[in-house]
């Protein structure tokens, strides 16, 4: 495990786990979401995307968190390793809108600076959607990936739990 792709719905917990598994692996840890928005929530361009995304699989090791479905392929063909959190819509929506009220009008974290946190009702309706409109798109190029390559999904925060211990 030295490079790896960490996907699933917004509110899953892809952000959390990235660090996790980045210090517990001594893995620099690359959030999408801090590299590819621009400040005042200007999304780089496609092109932009692509190039970002193609440097940083290049590197040695990697930790890649986000979705980004557009580009998703770059970071599936060059990772050994490919997580995908598949928790509840319920769980997930409310993480977000706690996450929403939590930072209303900071910048995350995990987000470029000039990004404020506010409540964005298009991406809590994405959110409830992603098990419809973007897991099945997920499964299937998981399903056709090479062999050797790791897919681990985890359904729970429990089960992510149980994964973090494994790596002990």
């Amino acid at each position: 495990m030295e490079k790896i792709a960490l996907i699933g719905s917004g509110g899953s917990g892809k952000t959390t786990l990235a660090n996790r598994l980045g210090g517990k692996l001594d893995i620099d840890v690359w959030h999408l979401d801090r590299l590819l928005w621009k400040p005042g929530w200007e999304m780089t361009s496609r092109e932009e995307q692509i190039k970002i995304q193609s440097e940083l699989v290049k590197k040695e090791k990697w930790i890649i968190d986000g979705n980004y479905n557009g580009t998703l392929d770059i970071r599936l063909e060059a990772a050994d390793t490919i997580i995908f959190l598949d928790l509840s819509r319920f769980l997930c929506v409310y993480r977000v809108l706690k996450r929403m009220v939590k930072n209303r009008n900071r910048t995350r974290p995990d987000m470029r600076e000039g990004c404020e946190e506010k409540i964005d009702f298009r991406f809590i309706k994405w959110v409830w959607e992603y098990p419809v409109t973007k897991k099945p798109n997920i499964l299937e190029k998981l399903a056709h990936l090479p062999e050797g390559k790791a897919i681990v999904v985890l359904g729970s925060p429990s089960e992510i739990e149980q994964f973090l211990k494994s790596i002990e």
